[in-house]
Formats: structure tokens, sequence, C-alpha cells
């Protein structure tokens, strides 16, 4: 979530008034900005991981867990040792930190410093990750776990899933039938997001996952735990006037996903071109991450039919009104909005000749004044088209001590809007007065229950990031596309059963097909002092190169009359290992770029066994973790094929998790027999 201002936010009637002076000031900060730093070139690679933990606390006796509601406590302690390892070792950049959360349940960890193109800074990924695990472990009491779990089994059940204990009926941010407000983080801009989404809105936002049926799951399914007949707010009726639908798990408040936990990555790119470059590049991967990291298939004590979490958030954070969503005519709202503020991207951005028009090809209103504002300073047409877009949406939370602001010298009104769009990727231009360049956030894998399996994520999203740029690939394919590869992303076992809209073809032209060990050519951003990767006594280089350069459209481009004559469904083994000879895959690519780098056979070996995880989750020797723990569920003794997951499941679910995460249990169908903590 990044530093939290301290200050009084307002109330959803007295913000709305506020909206146009923040898009407006917004967009004055983001214009002081794009003059400053639109030219700047020859950034290095710097990246890092964000992990989100949440904490449980095991009942033992009662055979239970629960959500450990001590946020504010944990943090103190943590960022106080944090302090204190900072000043004896005097490299505080070096330390990892620890951030709040939406949830009072929740911790994120970021590495102290970013990590750089050297070779060992990745492969010190895993190694970090363990030790801020293992950082908050210690700190926390003996019966408290932090676990990477993308979504807590049994979070909104009946009874008693947090310590301590508080009634849902004193929700008074979101309303919600099962969540209590002591749930959410106490910080001001928290239940203040939550309660202007709902007043926003209208209503209270509605979660519908389609259940698991199994064997002797009741149909229809009505669920009995919804406690149908509450009259405490005035949303208490939503659920029983359709809100909740038949044979689905109904969830009623943002808590259910911004509660969620995931791993997400943020390159800085060497100038704002090839930021949007990579920005397009990896929208197309990211409903395929999606996929392969799919990890939560448990849903308010119930075995969901769906994956992931995508969708629940998205739904959580809809503050769309009834007009924007098309139910009724314009009258009072300004657009139709297609999309939840949580979604997947809607438009390309790069000017690169590989991005055709065509490719946008899905409804993405944006603000007719923003984009002609934009234009007019001299922004390009899809540039100014991606923030007039992100523009249409009202500031949720607007503290009155910062309405008025030094555009010169801050972002905030800018980032307001900015950090509320939650999409699949987040372009991030650089931040007022830092020394931090034009990045790229890459955001839609769950969270992994181990450290090696987030690890192997990253390092294989990191150096796949090279490959594109390196071998210039084109990967573009229609948004509509990338939309249904989305959803089909989140269905059950979506590695095997589905297929995805792939591009067939990743070369721009036969002559730019890639030899076994392809020579990087220099970039023209090394005369403005852009980072030169030194060379190994093989001619290859020792570090990942962060500059390159986007050659002209070559004169033997095949540029097919129709879009559709470019793509085809693919399964997501053929994607990852190739179908043919002008679409070797995505794993050979990043192979064919490991040749060009000197890596020595140690840190080649360690390389291999993450790519060997990616691998065999593709092609289904492994499973995901959402198949491992659906499996779990429905193989437990006390399961009774009926769909619902009870306390006692859950118990021995996670303490099975956190021995497979300390290496104390295997799990052969899950995880490679290297995957074992490390040093």
């Amino acid at each position: 979530m990044g530093l939290l201002f301290l200050g009084t936010p307002l109330a959803w009637d007295e913000a709305r008034q506020y909206a146009d002076h923040v898009r407006t000031h917004g967009i004055t900060q983001f214009l002081h900005i794009w003059d400053r730093l639109k030219d700047r070139c020859g950034d290095e690679l710097l990246w890092g991981d964000e992990i989100e933990y949440m904490v449980a606390l095991f009942d033992n006796q009662e055979r239970n867990v629960k959500l450990s509601l001590r946020q504010t406590e944990i943090l103190a302690k943590l960022q106080a040792i944090v302090s204190d390892i900072a000043s004896e070792c005097g490299q505080a950049d070096s330390v990892p930190t620890f951030h709040p959360e939406y949830g009072r349940f929740m911790l994120e960890s970021t590495p102290g410093s970013p990590y750089t193109g050297e070779i060992r800074d990745l492969l010190g990924v895993e190694a970090n990750m363990r030790y801020r695990r293992c950082l908050a472990r210690k700190h926390l009491k003996p019966n408290e776990v932090p676990f990477t779990m993308t979504s807590f089994p049994r979070l909104g059940t009946p009874g008693v899933f947090t310590e301590p204990y508080f009634d849902p009926a004193d929700a008074v941010s979101s309303h919600s039938l099962f969540l209590p407000e002591e749930i959410t983080n106490p910080h001001a801009r928290f239940p203040t997001l939550t309660a202007n989404i709902r007043r926003r809105r209208g209503s209270k936002v509605a979660i519908n996952l389609p259940l698991f049926i199994d064997e002797r799951t009741p149909r229809p399914f009505v669920d009995r735990t919804i406690p149908w007949q509450r009259n405490i707010y005035p949303e208490d009726s939503e659920a029983k006037r359709g809100a909740a639908l038949l044979d689905h798990i109904y969830m009623d408040a943002m808590g259910f996903g911004m509660g969620c936990s995931c791993l997400q990555l943020t390159f800085q790119a060497c100038n704002i071109t090839e930021a949007r470059r990579l920005y397009d590049a990896l929208v197309p991967i990211a409903p395929l991450m999606l996929a392969l990291t799919a990890a939560s298939p448990l849903w308010r004590g119930y075995i969901a039919d769906v994956d992931c979490r995508w969708d629940v958030v998205s739904a959580s954070v809809d503050d769309r009104t009834e007009e924007e969503r098309g139910l009724k005519p314009l009258k009072e709202s300004r657009f139709r909005i297609p999309k939840s503020r949580y979604a997947s991207v809607s438009l390309y951005i790069s000017e690169y000749w590989m991005n055709r028009p065509e490719y946008n090809d899905i409804e993405a209103p944006h603000d007719p004044d923003i984009f002609e504002r934009l234009r007019q300073h001299g922004v390009d047409d899809l540039l100014s088209r991606h923030i007039a877009h992100l523009f249409i949406r009202d500031p949720l939370v607007v503290f009155s001590e910062t309405i008025d602001q030094d555009d010169q010298n801050s972002n905030d009104h800018f980032e307001n809007i900015q950090s509320t769009n939650w999409q699949t990727l987040r372009f991030k231009p650089p931040p007022a007065n830092s020394p931090i360049g034009w990045r790229v956030e890459f955001r839609p894998m769950e969270v992994q229950l181990t450290d090696f399996e987030n690890a192997a994520y990253a390092v294989f999203i990191v150096l796949l990031s090279r490959a594109i740029l390196h071998f210039n690939l084109n990967l573009y394919v229609p948004i509509s596309k990338v939309d249904e590869n989305m959803a089909r992303a989140q269905r059950r076992d979506a590695v095997r059963s589905q297929k995805f809209y792939f591009r067939k073809d990743v070369f721009p032209s036969a002559s730019s097909q890639p030899s076994r060990a392809s020579s990087i050519p220099s970039s023209p951003c090394s005369e403005h002092g852009g980072q030169i990767p030194i060379n190994g006594v093989n001619g290859k280089e020792k570090r990942l190169r962060n500059c390159f350069p986007l050659p002209p459209m070559p004169d033997d481009a095949f540029i097919p009359r129709s879009i559709e004559d470019e793509y085809e469904e693919m399964s997501l083994e053929e994607i990852m290992n190739g179908k043919s000879a002008r679409f070797p895959g995505l794993l050979n690519l990043v192979y064919m770029y490991l040749e060009t780098l000197d890596v020595d056979e140690e840190s080649g070996r360690k390389i291999e066994e993450y790519l060997d995880l990616v691998r065999r989750r593709t092609n289904g020797s492994l499973r995901t973790a959402a198949s491992w723990m659906r499996e779990f569920v429905r193989s437990h003794p006390a399961y009774k094929f009926d769909s619902a997951v009870s306390d006692e499941i859950n118990y021995d679910l996670m303490v099975a998790i956190d021995e497979i995460e300390r290496g104390l249990r295997k799990a052969p169908d899950f995880l490679p027999a290297n995957a074992r903590p490390r040093n």
C-alpha cells in the first residue's frame, strides 16, 4: 500500500465535491513530470517484489485456525527490529521492510533495496524472501504463523474466525453480513475507502463465485450460513433480493477481495519508450501467469468452482453506479464503464510499429477534456487516451489536509486516481523529486505457498521480460482476447482444462528469428549514461541489460491483412514449450536469452530448478496450489462431499501448508524434491 498519509478523510458526500479538483490537478502534476522526465534515458535495471502474508493463529487443542488481528502490534515490533538490524549492520537499505495492508491480519514485505541486473541478485530472491518470512515468524507469538496464502478458506464463516472475535453486526463501513469492522486496518484510509465504495455504488458490493458441486452438495444450493433475516443496515435485505445467487458463494465486502494476498513485481525501465513497450508485451502474459499461479479455490468455508482471486477482488472494489454498469440510462453519471477499477488492462500504450490500432478493440471510455488537454500539451494519442481512461474514475479517499498541493513538487492527486486503478499491469511515472525512473508493475500473480515457488515465478518473469526486449518479440493479440484469457485463467484447473489465445508468430520477420546465442546491439541510451553490461571472456554479458534498441520495422515484416490470422488457441503447455518453428515457446525463449549471459554452472543449475517448476506446473506433472488444496480437502476423512470446508479440515490444511513451506512434509505431486528451504 506504500506510505499512508495521516489526516482527515472525507466521507463520500464531501469527497465527491473535490473529484474534478483532484482530476484537474492530478493531470497538472503528471504534465510537470512529463515535461521534466519524458526524455530521461539510461536508467539501469532495478526491480523488486512485493509479497503479502496473512498471520494465522493456531489453537491446537481445539484444532482450529483463526486470523490474528495484531497487525499494528506486529508491525511496530518488526519495524523496531528492522531499525535495530539496520543500525547494527550500517546498511539500512539492505534490510527488508514491512508495511501495513488492508486486512488487519495482513503484512506486506519488500526487499530493503531494489535488485539489480546482477545474476547474484536474481539468485538471491529466494533467500531474501525466506529471510523476510523468518524475520516475521521470529517476532510473532509461538502459535502464530505468517502464511503466503492468497485467501483464507474460512474468512467470513459463521462463528469465530479471528482472534480476537468481533461481531459482524458492527461493520459500520462495509455493512457486511459476514465481516466485522475490525477485520480492516484501522488507518482512516481503509474504512473510508470501504464506506465510500459502498456509498458511491449505491449498494454493497456483490461477489458471487460459482460453487464446486460435489456428490452430496444440495441442489439448488441455498447458503444457510447467510443471515437472510438480519435487519441492522439498509442493505441487509440485498442478499434475499437477488444479490446472493443460487449455487454460488456470496460475499459482500471489500475485505473479501482486498484481504487476499498476491505476488507483484516492479521493473524500472531504461526510458519511457521501453517502459511502454514492456507494459504492452506483458499484457498478454498476465492471464497465463494468473492460471499458472492459481492458488485460491476455497472461500467463506466452501470449495469454489474457480481457482483464482481476480474476480473476487474486482467485485470487492466495484464502486460503479447502476448507470455506469449499464443497468440504467446515463443521467447523473458521466460514462458507462465496462469494467471495475480492479480489472485487466483495457488499452495498449506503446507507439512501436508492432502495436496495430486493431488490437485496442474493446470499449475503453475516456474523458475527452482530459484527453484534449494532454494532446495539446504534446502527449501522444495512445498515452493520452490511457491516462484519460484512468481518469474517468473518481477519487475515493480525499484528505482535507491535502486538497491544495504544490503541483510542481507533488504527485499525490495523480496517484490518488492512478493507484486506485488496480489493473493487471500498471504504467508508473517517476514520483516527483525522486531518482526513480519510469516503471512497469506486473500484478496478476497469486502468491504461492512457499518461498521457492514465489522466487521461481519472480525469476521467470524477470528473465522473460529481458527475453522479450532482447529478441524484440511481438506478443500482441487483441485486448478482447486477453480479456477472454483472463476469464479462462480463473476456471478450475485452467492450466490443463483451458486453451488461451496467443500469437502464432512472435518474431517480427524471418530475419529476426534468433540464433541460439544472439548478440545484443548497443543501445542509443549508452551515450546518455546508460549502463552497459560488462562482457565476459566469452563475449557473453555478465548481467541483465536494461537498455535495448527498438529496430525499425523490417523490410520483410509480414503483416496479415486480418488480425484474426495472427493468433490461435493454444494450450498453456504449447505456449510455454512451443508449437512450431516460428513459435518456440516462452520457456525456450528464456533459455535462448540465458545463452547470451555469462552464467556459471552453479548459477545455471539454480535457475534451471526455478524454470523446471514453471515447466512442470505447465505440463501438469505438478499441481497448482489451487488444485492441490482442492484435492487435500476432498480427500480429507472429515469431508462430506458437500462442498463445505469445516474448521477441522481447514486446521489440517493449514498445518500441512506450514509443514510443506518449512520442508517438514513432502508433497511430490505439488513441489519438486529440490524445493526445500535454503539458507
